[in-house]
């Protein structure tokens, strides 16, 4: 073995331009297919992440079916509220009223969500998740303040519309025109993103103004939690089926818990994943295209000495195994650079997003990922290299020494 490995270090390093390429080559699939995978393995964790922060959360809206594709089908009623709030388990039931309006600041306009809520259920909705702006100042004062029960054409708005949507920055006190109505901005909310980034494009203000604003009286969504997460999927079932029966409807109602919220993104992230591997791996057989042709021009090359090794005694398994060995390093080295390169190129695709979209996405290495990419790194190098290997081991002495 000693000896083997030391013919396939003299190989290489006498053609050390043929082995290098054929080493970038698995290097370029290790390494795409590392970074992917870390990649994808970052989102899944961060959206689940935000989503376990919500878990005792049940997201009711009025959806329906049609063609395999969920779209919204009427409204909720203040009966619908009464009854979630008298199902065993519920800790708070919290109406929403939702409308796309037309909001004006200094000449701009833009189509904006505009929520209809009660200030004090806030905190029911959304916790200590979703907070003020700081100012960033000495005492990191928030901006502003929260909605009131007692606030009158006032409102608090997200982080993109006082920052993104105009050209210029809307401040606390600064006035909104929501359908024709002035309105004062009492607080900005602090940037959400991920799950939440819906809330930085909204702005909210109290039920009473959004019925005569909106000029809607109609429930859009309902938030409910419950008091105990392990019934939440039965108290979910149990949402749907008495909205359901006040509107005589069948499957008129979506209640989503966040743990079926959560299922469904490991989901949709594992189909991801394995279309990105699916992608990526086409490098990789590009790659063992190069390892078949590498070890195809070291047998011909080598010809003259195979026959020399069979002439002094030297088994066909001598030779196969011989230059598998040889398939097998070239593809470990690969397996190895690739995967350094992989870590390297995820860290730096997620320096990327973030400099460029402000989303925050950690790449996640897991151990068994780097095995699994060393380990199919040789996998893909033996099998590329064993015709070549064969080739050279079924050759005949007396021809291979007298080839030139």
């Amino acid at each position: 073995m000693r000896d083997s490995f030391s013919l396939t270090y003299r190989n290489i390093k006498e053609r050390k331009a043929r082995a290098a390429l054929t080493i970038l080559g698995i290097t370029v699939g290790i390494a795409a297919v590392i970074a992917l995978m870390s990649i994808g393995y970052g989102m899944q964790e961060s959206i689940t992440a935000e989503l376990v922060e919500m878990a005792d959360v049940i997201v009711v809206m009025p959806m329906r079916m049609e063609l395999g594709s969920i779209g919204t089908f009427g409204s909720f009623t203040d009966r619908d509220l009464d009854a979630v709030k008298r199902i065993g388990g519920v800790k708070h039931a919290v109406a929403m009223i939702g409308e796309m309006e037309e909001v004006e600041y200094r000449g701009e306009k833009f189509m904006v969500q505009i929520v209809g809520i009660e200030p004090r259920d806030m905190d029911a909705v959304f916790g200590e998740t979703v907070k003020l702006e700081e100012d960033g100042g000495a005492g990191t004062e928030a901006s502003g303040r929260a909605l009131r029960d007692n606030d009158h054409k006032a409102c608090e708005i997200g982080y993109s519309i006082a920052h993104d949507y105009f050209s210029n920055e809307v401040g606390v006190n600064d006035r909104l025109t929501i359908n024709g109505t002035k309105f004062r901005v009492v607080g900005i909310i602090g940037k959400q993103g991920g799950f939440r980034s819906e809330v930085d494009s909204q702005i909210y203000i109290t039920t009473r103004d959004s019925v005569s604003v909106l000029d809607n009286e109609d429930i859009s969504t309902i938030f409910v939690r419950v008091r105990n997460i392990e019934n939440a999927e039965e108290i979910a079932a149990e949402i749907e089926e008495r909205i359901d029966d006040n509107h005589k409807l069948d499957d008129f109602t979506s209640a989503m818990t966040m743990g079926s919220a959560i299922e469904q993104m490991e989901s949709i992230f594992g189909i991801l994943q394995a279309v990105l591997i699916a992608i990526s791996s086409i490098s990789l057989i590009v790659a063992a295209m190069g390892i078949m042709n590498t070890i195809l021009m070291s047998v011909m090359e080598r010809t003259h000495e195979i026959g020399v090794m069979k002439a002094i005694g030297a088994k066909n398994r001598n030779i196969l195994s011989l230059f598998l060995l040889e398939a097998g390093v070239i593809s470990v080295i690969g397996g190895v650079c690739g995967c350094i390169a992989g870590v390297i190129g995820a860290h730096a695709i997620t320096f990327g997003i973030q400099a460029a979209f402000d989303v925050e996405i950690a790449a996640i290495v897991k151990p068994e990922v780097l095995l699994g990419g060393i380990a199919v790194a040789l996998v893909v190098g033996m099998l590329s290299g064993l015709y070549p290997a064969r080739k050279a081991s079924k050759m005949s002495p007396v021809e291979a020494v007298r080839y030139e």
